[in-house]
C-alpha cells in the first residue's frame, strides 16, 4: 500500500500573514512530498507493515528502519499539522476540547503558555503537540525530528490532537530566528473545530 500526498483543505496564501504562500508551498510540495515519497520507498518489500494504515506503523516504530521511522514520522505529522490549521481562530467554549483545557490544564492562558514552552525549548527541530493520554486526559509534550506521541519511543505516549512544526522550514522565511513570534502567532490561526473531532475521536466519542 502506497501512501500519497493530501490535497490542503485551503489554498497556499490562506492563511497569511501567519504563514507566507511560499513558505506553505515549500513546505507542502517539498518537504511533505518528500517525507511521502521517502516512506514508500523506505517501505518496499517491508512484509511487516503490509495492510497497515500509518498509525499502525507508527505506533510499533521501535521494529522499523530509521528511515520509516523519519519519514513516517515526516508523513503523518504534516497531514495532521495541514488540518488544525485555519484562516482564523474558532475558540468556542462549548467545544468539549477548549472545556477539557479548562479542567485539566488551567485554562487556555495555562495550556498556550506550557504549549508556548514546550515549542520554544525544542532544541533543533521538532514538534510541540496536544494530545489524549491512554486514560482520556490532555498533556502537552514535544518531540524532536520527526518524532510524534503516537510512537513507542517517546515519553510520553498518546494520540496527537494539535501539534506545532518548530523545524526551521516552517517558519524561516517570514521570522527568521524569531521562533517564538511564530508559536505566538500560530494560536491565531488553530482550528479548533478540527482539534475538537480528533479529541472526540481520540476518548471513542
Amino acid at each position: 500500500m502506497a501512501f500519497s500526498l493530501p490535497e490542503l483543505p485551503y489554498a497556499y496564501q490562506a492563511l497569511e500573514p501567519v504563514i507566507d504562500a511560499r513558505t506553505m508551498e515549500i513546505h507542502h510540495s517539498k518537504h511533505h512530498a518528500a517525507y511521502t515519497n521517502n516512506l514508500n520507498a523506505a517501505l518496499e518489500g517491508n512484509t511487516a507493515a503490509s495492510g497497515l494504515d500509518i498509525e499502525g506503523i507508527l505506533s510499533n516504530i521501535s521494529t522499523y528502519s530509521p528511515a520509516i521511522r523519519n519519514n513516517g514520522g515526516g508523513f503523518y505529522n504534516h497531514n495532521l499539522f495541514w488540518t488544525i490549521l485555519s484562516a482564523g481562530s474558532n475558540a468556542d467554549s462549548n467545544l468539549p476540547v477548549i472545556q477539557a483545557i479548562e479542567a485539566e490544564l488551567g485554562g487556555m492562558d495555562s495550556f498556550k503558555t506550557s504549549f508556548s514552552q514546550a515549542a520554544t525549548t525544542r532544541f533543533g527541530s521538532g514538534w510541540a503537540w496536544l494530545s489524549v493520554d491512554g486514560q482520556g486526559k490532555l498533556f502537552v509534550s514535544s518531540t524532536p525530528n520527526q518524532d510524534n506521541p503516537l510512537m513507542d519511543v517517546v515519553d510520553q505516549k498518546g494520540t496527537p490532537i494539535l501539534g506545532l512544526d518548530v523545524w526551521e522550514h516552517a517558519y524561516y522565511l517570514n521570522y527568521q530566528n524569531r521562533r517564538p513570534d511564530y508559536i505566538q502567532s500560530f494560536f491565531t490561526i488553530i482550528n479548533w473545530s478540527e482539534v475538537n473531532r480528533r479529541y472526540l475521536a481520540a476518548k471513542g466519542a
